[in-house]
């Protein structure tokens, strides 16, 4: 995919059955207008090729990078040490831990190589592109500008919500 607008984010995943997940990070960014190059690679299993993706990543034109993975969830800090891009870790659940053990393993990086975490799963997948969708904006005022209209957006939703509830709890 190419970004429109001049602004690239990446999202790189450890398995392709990690799009189950992954699919909301590229939504949310398509509901930006902002689209994504998107990437499946192993950390064990490809570390040259994840290594090379990350060392290019900026040549490509990315600003933001986006990696997802689970059980032992390498992969957000194989990129990061090989860029210095902002590098956002989304952990997965796998085949143990419900995620526990991709969370620890994202969020315990060594010192000078971060990868910033965000939650297990899909709320997680959505506050990476949400993130990203933030570091992009401080250097354009028209994303910063939807960033403010989404913020309403769930501001009157939530609203919407409380009256509507009270309504039917007046009327009980």
């Amino acid at each position: 995919m190419t970004q429109k607008n001049g602004k690239k984010i990446g999202i790189v995943m450890g398995s392709r059955s990690d799009w189950k997940t992954m699919e909301h990070t590229v939504s949310t960014l398509q509901s930006f207008d902002l689209e994504c190059e998107v990437r499946v690679m192993s950390a064990h299993r490809t570390p040259e090729d994840a290594a090379e993706w990350a060392r290019t990543a900026r040549e490509r034109g990315l600003k933001v990078i986006i990696a997802a993975a689970g059980g032992a969830a390498h992969l957000g800090g194989v990129v990061s040490a090989h860029t210095s891009l902002p590098v956002l870790g989304i952990p997965l659940q796998g085949w143990a831990l419900d995620g526990m053990d991709a969370l620890l393993s994202t969020v315990q990086m060594p010192k000078g190589i971060p990868v910033g975490t965000l939650a297990i799963g899909k709320a997680g997948a959505i506050n990476a592109a949400m993130l990203a969708i933030r570091i992009l904006a401080l250097e354009d005022d028209t994303l910063q500008l939807k960033l403010e209209e989404h913020r309403d957006r769930m501001a009157e939703e939530t609203r919407h919500a409380d009256r509507g509830l009270n309504e039917e709890l007046d009327g009980s």
